[in-house]
């Protein structure tokens, strides 16, 4: 896997992905949709402006990688900190689970373009909205697999990325560090 984003000129980003390469972001993307879960659609006969204003969930997650995705607003302090924080998923919570997945579907729809538009890789071309969702989407897979891998800042350099091919591991440290080398090159591309 070397594909990297390369600036398309008046702006946007490109990117070469062979086969294994689309299948892999795709069903990563799809996961990640999955793990986000569905949106909340307005029942039937509810007002769609009040569907608006409906108030999210004010506990975090209990699934270690959807609590890295949303996490405390205020850290895990005392009581006054935990009442703010669950104040304020109440109210934003929602909100970046639609941006979140709308990311993760922006990476499904693309790729389904691509592979819709000649065969299963080739040059995967994003303009600036896509390239955005694309950035979203590759930082909410990286933190997943990173919380799922457990990786924390000590680990830059540790085993963990020294692991022997039969480690069940490998694959998912392979993907996390290529879903980080293609994150640096499609900042670098979205940089003025």
């Amino acid at each position: 896997m070397s594909g990297h984003f390369e600036a398309l000129p008046g702006g946007g980003a490109a990117v070469p992905l062979d086969e294994v390469e689309v299948a892999i972001l795709r069903s990563l993307a799809v996961q990640m949709l999955e793990l986000i879960g569905p949106g909340d659609e307005p029942a039937q006969g509810e007002d769609p402006l009040a569907a608006l204003f409906r108030d999210g969930p004010s506990k975090p997650p209990s699934d270690p990688a959807l609590a890295r995705l949303f996490p405390e607003a205020y850290g895990d302090g005392d009581d006054e900190a935990r009442a703010a924080s669950a104040e304020f998923r109440r109210f934003t919570e929602n909100d970046l689970r639609t941006r979140k997945r709308e990311d993760a579907l922006t990476v499904v729809r693309s790729l389904d373009r691509l592979t819709a538009a000649g065969g299963p890789g080739g040059r995967l071309e994003l303009d600036v909205e896509e390239s955005r969702s694309w950035l979203g989407a590759l930082n909410d897979l990286r933190l997943t697999i990173g919380t799922r891998l457990e990786v924390g800042d000590e680990d830059e350099g540790s085993g963990l990325y020294r692991l022997p091919d039969s480690d069940p591991r490998k694959p998912m440290v392979m993907a996390y560090l290529w879903l980080g080398a293609l994150q640096e090159t499609l900042v670098e591309t979205l940089m003025p």
